[in-house]
């Protein structure tokens, strides 16, 4: 039998000679649970057992994990960090215990995604729903998030790749390559009687008119802002949205005129019931798949980039 040699963890001042992987399960799952007496009966433990090997944890961490707040379990500051950590360990488990049990490794691994807050949630449906029907055998496991943390996620291979309607910027502290998927115009739209009420021909209609607009970080915002700019527009933004779909909503409640790309053009005024108030090829909104590698080597991610070539090109 080998010789088992501890590993040794060193963060700050705090030292943790060997993480024993038990008594992570056990606090994951008493925090899952939110009490010990749940987590013990789960585990087929008996309550002081539990709560030694958390102890025990704690003592190796240097931190206590959980606050009591009244009867309840509520998770420290520390307790947080290592749960985030020990909800991937266990995911990761779980997956190759599923593996197994659904036919062995030669099954087609689950495609993960992560997808920009700021991708239009009709635009990311286009891009991912062919690989449904693709190579990674119809699953796949999506994740929306801001930007920023998705690059971190994928720097830690939590993800395949980003999907994303602006390029990796060069201030991010990852080695990743954008891989561009294609572009499009964008159009206008409003509520039909928002729509009526417009006076003059476009785009001269658009002064003075009610916006509802993307956020400032976005692509799209900052190219029909340069836009509006160079034909001396100026309309009234009454609200702005980071998420693609609430700006839809409040568009199909008549807040005012909202920007979508062209490509979704059909299924925006189908959901939400909206017209067309005009389209500009001149504003383009650009889509990039986001990995690890120079090339795409993994061919779930490299079949999803090509049907979403394809998808581009046929839409636009």
């Amino acid at each position: 039998m080998a010789t088992h040699r501890p590993n040794r963890w060193v963060d700050g001042s705090n030292t943790l000679d060997w993480l024993n992987y038990h008594h992570l399960l056990y606090f994951w799952t008493v925090a899952r649970e939110g009490s010990v007496t749940r987590a013990a009966a789960r585990l087929r433990l008996a309550q002081p057992t539990l709560s030694g090997q958390i102890r025990k944890l704690e003592e190796a961490i240097g931190s206590p994990l959980f606050n009591r707040e009244g009867r309840n379990l509520v998770l420290s500051d520390a307790g947080q960090v290592v749960f985030a950590h020990a909800e991937r360990i266990f995911q990761v488990g779980e997956e190759l215990r599923d593996l197994f049990r659904s036919g062995g490794p030669e099954r087609a691994r689950p495609l993960r995604i992560g997808v920009s807050i700021a991708l239009p949630k009709l635009v990311a449906c286009a891009l991912i729903e062919p690989a449904l029907h693709g190579d990674a055998g119809g699953r796949v496991i999506c994740h929306e998030d801001k930007a920023d943390r998705l690059m971190g996620e994928l720097a830690l291979h939590g993800f395949d790749l980003v999907l994303s309607d602006t390029p990796i910027s060069p201030t991010v502290k990852v080695r990743a390559f954008n891989h561009p998927l294609g572009d499009c115009g964008i159009s206008l739209f409003a509520a039909p009687d928002r729509r009526a009420a417009l006076t003059g021909a476009f785009p001269g209609c658009l002064n003075g008119a009610r916006m509802i607009m993307p956020t400032s970080n976005t692509a799209m915002r900052r190219s029909l802002d340069h836009w509006l700019e160079r034909h001396d527009l100026h309309p009234e933004v009454v609200g702005e949205f980071e998420d693609s779909a609430l700006l839809k909503v409040f568009g199909q409640r008549g807040a005012g005129i909202f920007p979508a790309p062209s490509i979704v053009e059909r299924e925006v005024c189908q959901q939400y019931g909206v017209e067309v108030v005009a389209s500009i090829s001149a504003v383009r909104e650009h889509f990039y798949a986001i990995t690890l590698d120079r090339t795409l080597k993994n061919p779930l991610v490299a079949d999803l980039c090509a049907r979403a070539r394809e998808t581009l090109a046929a839409m636009g």
